[in-house]
Formats: structure tokens, sequence, C-alpha cells
């Protein structure tokens, strides 16, 4: 039932060019508390596509340095997903025509914070 309800979800999700504001908070907490990879990027994947990679991949970044030792594996969970690669036929946004800020899936800055991060944590368990 769970995967037959979010797979409905995510494909309406998916469908859209644009999404409320209110739907990145509430997308980006479901995949960082959903302990399920598989269900994790069902919330990133529509979330890349309409916020972009960039806002996607600072969300974990967030959790990894602020939260909790749960939220830090979730953070995990989220980031990996956010790699998800941008394809045409997922999303009218990239399809022929579509118009898309290129910006918004530019995340070399927040790459190089998460792995400051992680390599500060790695420094500091040794």
């Amino acid at each position: 039932m769970r995967g037959t309800l979010a797979h409905a979800v995510r494909g309406l999700l998916l469908e859209r060019i644009s999404l409320p504001e209110e739907f990145f908070s509430s997308l980006m907490t479901a995949a960082v508390y959903d302990p399920d990879p598989s269900f994790c990027r069902w919330f990133i994947e529509p979330t890349v596509y309409v916020f972009g990679r960039r806002r996607v991949m600072t969300a974990p970044l967030n959790y990894a340095q602020t939260g909790t030792g749960a939220e830090w594996a979730g953070a995990r969970r989220a980031w990996y997903c956010a790699h998800v690669p941008l394809r045409a036929d997922r999303s009218p946004a990239y399809a022929p025509g579509g118009r898309r800020d290129p910006a918004l899936d530019e995340p070399h800055d927040v790459v190089d914070k998460w792995l400051e991060h992680a390599a500060s944590l790695d420094r500091s368990e040794a």
C-alpha cells in the first residue's frame, strides 16, 4: 500500500513544472525522516525537478550541520538521492522548449560545504 500511494504521488509531482513553496520543506522533511532510501528518492526527485538541485542539496547540508544522529543519517540518504539524473522524460521543465535557469542545478559550492562538514566529522572521530 505504501509503495502504491508513494508511486501515485511521485508521478503527480513529477508532472509539475512548479509547486507551491510550502511543498519544499514538507518534501525535504519527509525525505530526511523516511528510513527507506527508495522512498527517500521518491520525495527528492520531484523536489529537484521543481526547486533545483542546488536548493535540494542545501537542505540535507543544513540537517547534517545542525541535526541529530538520525537526521544526519537521513541527510546522507537525501544527499545521495539529490544526485538523480535530470531527464526530459521525467519533467516538462527539462523537455525540449522547457525553460529552466541552469543556476538552479549548479551545486558546486554546496558540494564543497558538504565535503568540508564530512571531513570535520572524520577529524573529530579520529
